[in-house]
């Protein structure tokens, strides 16, 4: 018997950063049971270099990373998604797209590190939305979502993000 792969979609507004971290822990956590990818409402066009450092000094490169529109992910052809992360307030707040499977939501708010001043400080600010996003993505591969309804994945997700570090 195989076990189902879970598609994954980590959303913020750029798609530079935290949504791009996300994605690399996913499938690198989901170690094949999990396919993340990642989108943006307004993506910024670019991947924050900063977040490919941080990736790459943590041993998960993302070389094919790209900043890219949600809208990839809610036209006909693209993947069924399962469960999706807001990472920003900002795209919590959005009116989202019609995704096809109606997939599980959860909000897991991590701070913005791609602005921070100066250099030095965005670094720790990227390390520290690294950690949190590692806490909760480890923690949700680690359910057993093969047996779990929607309301409880959605519930158990939403208990992760609360029970994190922030």
């Amino acid at each position: 018997m195989t076990t189902p792969t879970f598609n994954v979609l980590v959303l913020c507004t750029g798609n530079s950063a935290r949504s791009i971290l996300g994605e690399a822990l996913f499938n690198h956590l989901g170690a094949g049971r999990i396919r993340a990818f990642s989108a943006g409402s307004q993506p910024s066009g670019k991947v924050n270099p900063v977040a490919l450092e941080t990736l790459e000094k943590h041993g998960i490169p993302l070389p094919e990373a790209r900043s890219k529109s949600w809208d990839e992910f809610a036209a006909p052809g693209a993947p069924e998604i399962d469960f999706i992360f807001t990472v920003c307030a900002s795209t919590a707040g959005e009116t989202c797209p019609i995704w096809p499977g109606h997939p599980t939501t959860a909000h897991w708010g991590i701070a913005d590190p791609a602005h921070i001043e100066p250099m030095a400080a965005r670094r720790e600010a990227f390390e520290l939305a690294y950690r949190l996003l590692r806490q909760r993505v480890e923690a949700f591969v680690k359910l057993p979502l093969e047996t779990l309804s929607t309301v409880m994945i959605r519930e158990a997700a939403q208990k992760i993000h609360a029970e994190c570090e922030q």
